[in-house]
């Protein structure tokens, strides 16, 4: 009983201690939930109508449109600002096709397989004139074309891997071209739906007609605002506050923006820097010109063009070489040239210049075998039973290719990083060899047993030897300026001491406003993406630490001004009232030219008044009337003048965008036009869906749109 009693006398204790085990336990398991949430944040491109987008889906589908645009292209590598459209374009389509998608699920609107397949027996799409299965002869698309390939597509797996993987692109092409198709035909009938819910009819066409084919001429009279010195009106706060609720929807903005100002310094070679190139590029001048091949010495220089050693066109050098080759000698080097372009010193040697098809129709058969010899008896084989008379694509369809022509241009190959002795070997067989030439390539691994069918296209290709550096700072010359700029940015830890002090340092301060998550850097300079995620986790007036970045050559701080939330900006935003400030001072000076122009009667009493007078025809109240002495358009007089009968003078002084005015209607004239009922009604139709198009932007600001690329790309 003893020990019972004491036990309870432990009773708030162990509940306290149970209590407090239990809080623990539902603690630990809320932090786990927030930490994974938080990881799935992390992970997320951004949200759509709740739909939230992982970064590896957003990757696949710019992997697929990438390799699209390759294939489009004809090249092996995109660039940044390639890769940059692409994101832009798979994200807006993306977001596009949702909302589509979801407004087109409430009206039960989809796009059958019936319905597709119609489209591909029209052929008259624009996107499947852009897919190899166009009939050359035709121009237009050929079903037949697209279904023995996906026939042949499917037996090929398996087989000769470098066909497999031709078949494949094609395939992959194919397949983004369809589910492309599907989503734009979807579009297309919502947006048919919604338009065709927009009507006109014959009341509304006769007077469209005649708004835009009933011309007034005009005596003008015009009062500028600008005869009214600004600092001769006076604003108040009420005149602002009374014109910013009047205009206040101008000024709402869907995504959150943020200002910043921001010291951007780019570290640039020292003289000593380039005393030292100079020296470099007297040595390769000196080899250039005694190398017969110059391919190592271009190799060694870490030239910024390889040199392929082959003819090419002369847009396959950059526009400051290009311009050069024609003025040089066989076996001449030029140089040093240092070009502005791109901040290089070049050296060129024009190794030929020759007269060569641009474009080159052949057909081949690959060879190989257990062992290179096997291989070069097997096509040895096979080149005397062409050269006998043989049948070219059924022997190449005996050893599993196609055998078919092919085309080949300079451009498909004058641009590749680097070549081997013997693709070049191959190419230059292709150049060289005449139509109807046949010809057995040995190569290490095997053969190539290939035939010119065809030549076009004659034009001038160059062989020139390039070294291009660019003019480089040292890593003396670095660590100095980033000393400098560290002390810069550690001595000066508000805005107000950057914006103070960078001038006196050598530094200048920039500014770039609404800056948005879509934005791929910051302020146009490359590498940015860390300051980008700063920028849209700190808060107003926050500096940011210093950044790296560029191409290694950039030194950047960054101080966030401003932020704009969603929704309508205030008055005190500074872009704003200057807006508003602009429209109040806009009204004050019409209220002074209207009372001027108080008991004006005729162009004669205006004049007397100090107005500028002009004649001015071809007015219609369909199109806003430009003045010239005002220098601005004007719609609002538009609808004055045509609202006035001919002869007559205006009734009251029009306020305008750039003046008053008052006006006489000197003639009204019909065009010699014929009224066409039907046509007019498609017309207002077309303008009217044109307006409505419009829908989409009402459409994404409901859909709620995160974008948080700038984490990832």
């Amino acid at each position: 009983m003893a020990a019972i009693g004491k036990i309870r006398s432990w009773g708030p204790l162990l509940v306290s201690v149970i209590a407090l085990a239990l809080f623990a336990f539902i603690a630990e398991e809320a932090v786990r939930s927030c930490e994974s949430s938080r990881n799935d944040q992390r992970q997320q491109v951004g949200q759509v109508l709740g739909e939230k987008i992982s970064v590896q889906d957003f990757q696949k589908l710019v992997d697929e449109y990438s390799e699209v645009m390759k294939m489009q292209q004809g090249t092996d590598n995109l660039n940044e600002q390639q890769l940059n459209q692409v994101k832009d374009a798979v994200w807006n389509t993306f977001i596009q096709t949702r909302i589509i998608e979801n407004e087109a699920k409430k009206l039960g609107l989809t796009v059958t397989d019936a319905e597709m397949q119609n489209i591909l027996k029209e052929g008259t799409n624009p996107m499947l004139l852009q897919t190899p299965f166009v009939n050359q002869q035709t121009g237009r698309f050929d079903a037949n074309a697209l279904q023995k390939f996906l026939a042949e597509y499917k037996t090929q797996q398996g087989t000769n891997p470098q066909l497999a993987r031709q078949y494949e692109s094609i395939y992959r092409y194919w397949t983004f071209i369809e589910k492309t198709l599907r989503q734009q035909t979807l579009a297309q009938k919502f947006q048919s739906l919604f338009g065709h819910s927009l009507l006109s009819n014959p009341v509304e066409a006769k007077k469209a007609f005649e708004d835009e084919n009933t011309e007034s001429r005009i005596e003008l009279a015009s009062f500028p605002y600008s005869s009214i010195a600004d600092d001769k009106v006076e604003i108040t706060d009420a005149d602002l506050k009374a014109k910013y609720d009047e205009l206040k929807s101008r000024f709402s903005q869907f995504v959150e923006s943020r200002d910043v100002q921001f010291v951007d310094y780019v570290v640039e070679a020292s003289p000593a820097d380039r005393a030292e190139l100079q020296k470099l590029f007297q040595g390769y001048q000196k080899d250039l010109a005694e190398a017969a091949d110059p391919t190592e010495v271009v190799r060694k220089s870490t030239s910024l063009i390889s040199y392929l050693g082959l003819p090419v066109l002369k847009d396959a050098f950059p526009s400051d070489i290009a311009v050069r080759l024609d003025s040089m000698g066989i076996g001449s080097v030029y140089g040093p040239l240092e070009s502005k372009l791109d901040n290089t010193l070049n050296l060129i040697k024009l190794v030929a210049k020759t007269q060569l098809p641009d474009s080159v129709e052949y057909r081949q058969i690959q060879v190989g075998g257990q062992t290179a010899d096997e291989a070069h008896k097997r096509a040895d084989s096979i080149f005397n039973a062409l050269k006998a008379g043989g049948d070219f694509e059924a022997i190449a369809k005996k050893y599993g290719q196609t055998g078919e022509k092919t085309w080949l241009t300079t451009r498909q190959y004058q641009n590749a990083p680097s070549m081997d002795a013997d693709t070049k070997g191959y190419l230059m067989s292709l150049n060289t060899m005449a139509a109807g030439e046949l010809k057995n390539v040995e190569l290490p691994q095997g053969n190539i047993i290939v035939q010119v069918m065809d030549r076009k296209n004659f034009v001038t290709k160059y062989t020139a030897a390039v070294v291009k550096k660019t003019i480089d700072f040292s890593k003396d010359t670095y660590s100095a300026a980033y000393n400098k700029f560290s002390s810069f940015v550690s001595a000066n830890r508000t805005a107000e001491d950057i914006v103070r002090n960078a001038a006196k340092s050598g530094y200048q301060v920039q500014e770039r406003k609404d800056l948005t998550t879509a934005e791929h850097n910051l302020a146009g300079i490359r590498s940015t993406r860390d300051a980008l995620k700063w920028l849209f986790s700190a808060k107003e007036g926050e500096i940011s630490p210093m950044y790296e970045c560029g191409d290694n050559n950039h030194l950047l701080v960054v101080v966030l001004s401003k932020i704009h939330g969603i929704g309508n900006r205030p008055l005190a935003d500074e872009q704003v009232k200057e807006i508003v400030k602009a429209e109040v001072l806009k009204d004050k000076k019409a209220e002074q030219l209207i009372a001027k122009a108080e008991g004006i009667k005729s162009i004669a009493d205006a004049k007397a008044k100090g107005a500028s007078v002009d004649s001015v025809s071809q007015i219609t109240f369909a199109a806003p009337v430009f003045i010239t002495s005002t220098g601005s358009s004007e719609p609002v007089l538009s609808g004055a003048v045509a609202a006035t009968a001919k002869g007559a003078f205006s009734k009251a002084p029009v306020k305008g965008n750039a003046g008053v005015y008052l006006f006489q209607v000197v003639d009204k004239a019909n065009r010699d036009v014929k009224f066409d009922a039907k046509a007019q009604e498609d017309k207002l139709r077309q303008r009217a869906m044109q307006y409505a198009s419009q829908f989409t932007n009402e459409l994404y600001r409901k859909a709620k749109v995160t974008d948080n690329r700038y984490l990832f790309f």
